[in-house]
C-alpha cells in the first residue's frame, strides 16, 4: 500500500500517464466537467477536501510549467487567489476569462480533470505538465 502523496489511485493514475504540455485541471464541485473526459472525483461533500489542499497535495508529485486560473477568482473570490498563489509560489500563472477558460477544458486534447469539494467561485485552475530533464 502507498503510503504518502497522492493516494487517490485514480488521481495517481491520471499524474503518472501525464507528459509534457499535458493539462490537469483542479476544480470546484460545480465545474461542468465534459463526460468523455477522464476524471479524479476526491469530493466527500460541500468543501471536502478544498481545492487548495488538493492543489497541494497534487504539486508535490506532478512537475507543472505553467497555471491557469480566470480572471474571475482574483475579482469575486479574492482570499481563494492569494491562496492559489501561495500554493503555486513561482509557477507562472496566467489569467483568461471564465468563458475562455471554460472553452479551454472542452477542447483541449490531452486534459483530465479533480473535482473537489470546494464551494468557493471560481475556483478553478488548469496545471500545464512540465517535463523534469
Amino acid at each position: 500500500m502507498k503510503k504518502k502523496g497522492v493516494l487517490n489511485s485514480e488521481l495517481a493514475r491520471i499524474i503518472a500517464g501525464m507528459g509534457h504540455g499535458d493539462m490537469l485541471v483542479v476544480c470546484d464541485s460545480g465545474f461542468p466537467i465534459p463526460h468523455h473526459r477522464p476524471v479524479a472525483d476526491v469530493i466527500l461533500t460541500v468543501n471536502v477536501p478544498r481545492l487548495v489542499e488538493t492543489l497541494k497535495v497534487i504539486l508535490e508529485e506532478f512537475h507543472v510549467e505553467g497555471a491557469i486560473i480566470a480572471n474571475e477568482m482574483e475579482k469575486i473570490s479574492n482570499p481563494m487567489y492569494h491562496e492559489v498563489k501561495r500554493a503555486l509560489a513561482d509557477i507562472p500563472l496566467k489569467k483568461i476569462s471564465h468563458e475562455r477558460f471554460k472553452q479551454r477544458t472542452r477542447n483541449e486534447q490531452n486534459i483530465s480533470f479533480v473535482r473537489t469539494g470546494e464551494a468557493t467561485k471560481y475556483s478553478n485552475v488548469i496545471l500545464v505538465a512540465g517535463v523534469i530533464f
